[in-house]
């Protein structure tokens, strides 16, 4: 029996049940990379910014980037983006008009950090929440703090989204998972502990600048199986 079988009572994940029926079988470990979890693991430097049309091409460098594979899925600050060619210790990947509009990938400059993170195997550990890279909207730093010891930034999101944020929550901001408090309509407390201050690009966001959000995909299926049910 796979690892990734249906268990005892025999109901497997629906992703699982897609598999099989795809495929014609169950998944073995590590055949299905589909989703990641907000644990950074690299930071990449944007070497390179390429205008294709309306599209933009990015080469990055980081020490995971020799290590991928063409036609990977990888996370960048929250955006799933797909590995099209690597040299060396760098990768290349394009961002389209659509992903452009939606995320903050449009002011990447030459020396910009990224955050990394390869997805998920679905035998994996989930160390963080699910996030699946695409990118809901931005959010604006409104507040820096350095604590003793850690740091608080303050970040405010379009009201659209409230329903989806709770106090004690997930959110993915530039592709870290992290916690919500101090939860508003409109805004949100995040604590950075040192580790992720220092291996994350957090590092540099000041007052003012933008972040990729991604909202709970959970808190997504509950909103829009109520909203469904509100207009039955």
């Amino acid at each position: 029996m796979s690892a990734l079988s249906p268990g005892p009572d025999n109901e497997p994940l629906p992703y699982l049940r897609h598999f099989q029926m795809q495929f014609g079988k169950w998944p073995s470990s590590g055949e299905i990379c589909s989703m990641f979890t907000g644990i950074i693991e690299s930071l990449g430097t944007v070497e390179s910014v390429t205008a294709n049309g309306t599209n933009r091409t990015f080469w990055i460098s980081s020490p995971l980037s020799s290590t991928f594979t063409v036609d990977q899925s990888v996370s960048h600050n929250g955006i799933c983006l797909t590995v099209e060619e690597i040299a060396g210790d760098r990768h290349r990947v394009t961002a389209i008009d659509e992903t452009l509009s939606v995320t903050e990938a449009g002011s990447w400059k030459t020396d910009t950090l990224v955050n990394l993170e390869q997805c998920l195997r679905m035998n994996g550990r989930l160390d963080g929440h699910l996030v699946q890279g695409h990118v809901d909207s931005t959010g604006t730093c409104l507040s820096k703090t350095a604590m003793d010891g850690s740091w608080e930034y303050v970040i405010a999101f379009p009201r659209q989204f409230a329903s989806l944020m709770i106090e004690k929550g997930s959110i993915c901001l530039n592709g870290i998972s992290l916690t919500a408090f101090n939860v508003t309509d409109t805004s949100f407390t995040v604590a950075i502990i040192p580790y992720t201050f220092e291996h994350t690009n957090i590092k540099t966001l000041e007052e003012g600048d933008t972040v990729n959000l991604e909202f709970d995909v959970i808190g997504k299926y509950i909103n829009r199986r109520t909203d469904l049910e509100s207009k039955a």
